[in-house]
């Protein structure tokens, strides 16, 4: 892959995810200021999210109308503008109103990006570069987090946000000038069809929606526990978002997919997931920040699995509409179960919240389970009519029995 593409596409993923999720380690300190309880103050990242959500598919449509990179361009500028305005919100309402356009504008980026890379990039890499887009995301979301965190001791979080805003400024514009002109792609007509009706997708889509609604939780309240049950100041609490750095697990998992099947290697990442929100039930700094790292590697590695299962598992007429809709659950996922997770700790704590998360894994492991066996299915299936085929046309040779080669 050219350097070019690989520094534009990483300064995007930067400045996407770090303008996203910034807000989300000083939670705690926008709930103090408006007097907020954690599921309100939570608002702050669910409304990005959830606008995000609304409008991944629409720009995916317009996206194939006036080029891809333009949309990302537009999207990545826009939100880094918005980024800077955020910290010069008077009230609790606008601020909600802001993070909601930016949610919106950063729609172009995911919607465009996973297809933009796999029209530009080395066509026999594409899954690796797809698994370290995902890694590239990660670390977006994890500097975001650690620069207002880590700022707002001493200052405020409207100081730190501002500091965040200027950063996604820079990876925005590094992005803008960098981003290859990109080729031209033919225009299609759309399959959404398609890409509602597979079960296999539908469980891919399943999976997005109750993993990140995990994930999200704990991130959105982790905060809360350190500073208020636990005492820690701001800046210090925001070093678990180093757990962050886990998020590379995303590129291994994709090769060892290949080798073991994607079942199989999904069903490992949701185990480990589930294993790490156990380990950080007590109250113990380095239990909670071992199964915080466990927990992020799981869910990384489980999310790089499923999207590269959808882009494998959809039709070539409709991979693009597929991304679409998996990006829609995932940002739904991340709008509405971050704000339930959130309302779970506030009304039982965060043993409540564990047991609400250990749940939306389980229903995700069935849904990969679920997946699996449609896939199976399906390919016995094309076995059975292959052989039908060959003795009807008398072209049958004798040796052993066809069997189906299945990928998970």
């Amino acid at each position: 892959m050219p350097s070019r593409l690989t520094t534009s596409v990483a300064a995007t993923g930067l400045a996407t995810f770090a303008l996203l999720y910034a807000p989300q380690s000083v939670l705690p300190d926008i709930a103090n200021e408006f007097r907020l309880t954690p599921a309100e103050a939570s608002l702050t990242i669910s409304a990005a999210t959830g606008a995000l959500a609304l409008a991944v598919i629409p720009m995916a449509a317009l996206a194939d109308r006036i080029g891809r990179r333009r949309v990302i361009v537009w999207s990545v500028l826009t939100a880094a503008v918005l980024g800077l305005l955020l910290p010069l919100t008077p009230t609790y309402e606008t601020l909600i109103a802001a993070r909601a356009l930016q949610g919106l504008a950063t729609a172009g980026v995911p919607a465009t990006a996973m297809a933009f890379l796999a029209q530009e990039a080395n066509k026999t890499h594409v899954g690796a570069a797809i698994g370290a887009l995902v890694a590239g995301n990660s670390a977006g979301g994890m500097l975001g987090r650690l620069i207002t965190g880590l700022t707002t001791d001493g200052t405020s979080w409207r100081a730190a946000l501002a500091i965040a805003g200027a950063f996604g400024t820079v990876c925005a514009i590094t992005a803008a000038l960098l981003l290859p002109k990109g080729h031209d792609t033919e225009r299609r007509p759309s399959a959404l069809k398609d890409a509602l009706t597979d079960r296999v997708l539908l469980c891919q889509y399943a999976v997005a929606v109750l993993a990140v609604a995990a994930f999200i939780s704990v991130f959105n309240v982790i905060g809360f526990r350190l500073t208020a049950d636990l005492g820690l100041p701001t800046g210090i609490a925001a070093l678990v978002f180093l757990a962050y750095a886990a998020g590379g697990t995303s590129a291994p998992a994709g090769r060892l997919a290949d080798r073991h099947g994607r079942a199989r290697i999904t069903l490992a990442g949701l185990a480990l997931a589930a294993a790490g929100a156990a380990i950080t039930l007590p109250d113990n700094l380095i239990t909670i920040a071992l199964g915080l790292t466990l927990f992020t590697g799981g869910f990384f590695a489980a999310h790089a699995v499923a999207s590269g299962w959808v882009g494998a598992r959809a039709p070539e007429h409709a991979r693009g509409q597929a991304s679409g809709v998996y990006l829609f659950a995932f940002y739904v996922g991340s709008s509405t179960g971050g704000t339930a997770g959130s309302a779970a700790y506030q009304a039982h704590g965060w043993p409540g919240l564990v047991v609400l998360i250990t749940v939306w894994l389980a229903l995700a492991a069935v849904a990969v389970v679920i997946a699996h066996k449609a896939q199976r299915a399906r390919k016995a299936q094309r076995a059975r009519k292959a052989r039908t085929a060959q003795k009807s046309s008398g072209t049958a040779t004798p040796g052993p029995p066809v069997t189906a080669t299945v990928p998970n």
